[in-house]
């Protein structure tokens, strides 16, 4: 017999192993490499070591990839929605052509008129404080004459109209430069958004192939649970990101429109504040209204009024329409315990900790409900007496 006769032979007599390529099966079964469990660990150690490494010395990895990943679940959600009536290629296409024509008119559109609003709020911030302190003053006049109020209140409301100026200028025109700077660093946020963008767009694409690899990487026995985790989490954290952001975008739009429909300036800007601000639970509300009010009560105290009036209905709206159509029962938790978390996670992490809170409390709610149903306490062996 010939050495390749030989080898023919051995192919065809034994069958290939479970899970091995028809290219694997040609070239050989691959020799196995035993490695005890503590080099198993190692190995695993250094490249967790190696990645934080690599995300400390390039941070924008971690920037791109939870971005993508965010943009992704953010996405699904309407996929999901128009693979209903129509195929998934299809739904992914229309969805990722609806994104671009949004940023397309925000970069080309709604930016330059938002720049041009925050130079002239800063133009007009010694004017409305001057409007401002008179209207303070003519309100303490009566308590003055009577004695109520202390003649030093003058005083006092100079302090507060010095550091209320220089507080507002502050804070718009460090807006004002982090939006010109956004502009004029314009290839770093191409890079950036395209490397977001192009995250998603994987994620959406080999979603299943991953959920696949992910079922597949837990134990046989567990593939069940693995694939009702799997599924739990993307509807959870999909269901309530996908919800969040049409909300934030028609809040955002129907308190600019109704703004500038009444009268109040800069109403752009109040409603990009306004979907800004609308990230962060319960108080975001309040928050995103009070600058809209207060320059609505410049104009004239009808206006100031409508302006409150405005935005009860949005957030009436938002709280018993939008919400529960939108997002559901999507993280199923106490709303103090929303709160209470919003708050604590503000104190350890700022803005940040805050936009993050609900996500969160999703994440730990789909894996309460996985393991209260699944871990069961075993008795011991020899109980005592």
């Amino acid at each position: 017999m010939q050495p390749d006769d030989a080898v023919r032979d051995d192919n065809e007599t034994d069958p290939p192993a479970s899970g091995l390529t028809a290219e694997m099966v040609l070239r050989g079964a691959p020799t196995p490499i035993p490695i005890s469990p503590r080099t198993r660990n190692l190995l695993m150690l250094a490249a967790v070591i190696g990645l934080i490494l690599l995300i400390r010395a390039a941070p924008v990895i971690l920037t791109i990839s939870l971005g993508g990943a965010f943009l992704a679940l953010i996405l699904s959600f309407p996929v999901r929605l128009l693979s209903r009536i129509m195929p998934r290629g299809f739904a992914i296409l229309l969805t990722l052509t609806t994104l671009f024509v949004m940023l397309t008119v925000a970069i080309f559109v709604a930016i330059p008129v938002l720049i041009n609003q925050i130079s002239g709020l800063i133009e007009e911030i010694p004017s409305l404080a001057d409007e401002g302190d008179q209207l303070l003053r003519d309100a303490l006049r009566p308590f003055q004459e009577r004695g109520m109020v202390s003649e030093d209140s003058d005083a006092v409301i100079d302090d507060l109209r010095t550091g209320a100026i220089e507080r507002a200028s502050q804070v718009a025109e460090g807006f004002l430069d982090n939006l010109l700077g956004a502009v004029t660093g314009i290839f770093d946020i191409i890079v950036k958004t395209f490397g977001i963008v192009f995250v998603a767009i994987y994620l959406l694409i080999d979603a299943r192939r991953m959920k696949a690899a992910f079922i597949r990487a837990a134990p046989a026995r567990y593939r069940r649970d693995a694939q009702i985790l799997w599924d739990d989490f993307g509807a959870s954290l999909s269901r309530y990101l996908g919800g969040l952001a049409i909300s934030l975008l028609a809040q955002g739009v129907l308190s600019g429109l109704a703004l500038w429909a009444i009268g109040v300036p800069y109403p752009l800007l109040l409603g990009l504040w306004v979907a800004m601000t609308a990230i962060i639970p319960y108080l975001g509300a309040y928050l995103g209204a009070l600058p809209a009010v207060i320059l609505g009560f410049y104009q004239s105290t009808t206006i100031g009024i409508l302006t409150i009036v405005l935005y009860l209905i949005i957030q009436q709206l938002e709280s018993n329409v939008l919400t529960p159509r939108i997002q559901g029962q999507a993280v199923r938790v106490h709303p103090i315990l929303v709160l209470l978390t919003v708050i604590a996670l503000s104190e350890i992490d700022g803005l940040r900790g805050a936009v993050f809170a609900v996500p969160l409390l999703a994440v730990i709610r789909v894996l309460f409900d996985f393991l209260s149903v699944r871990l069961h306490v075993q008795p011991a062996e020899n109980p005592p007496p």
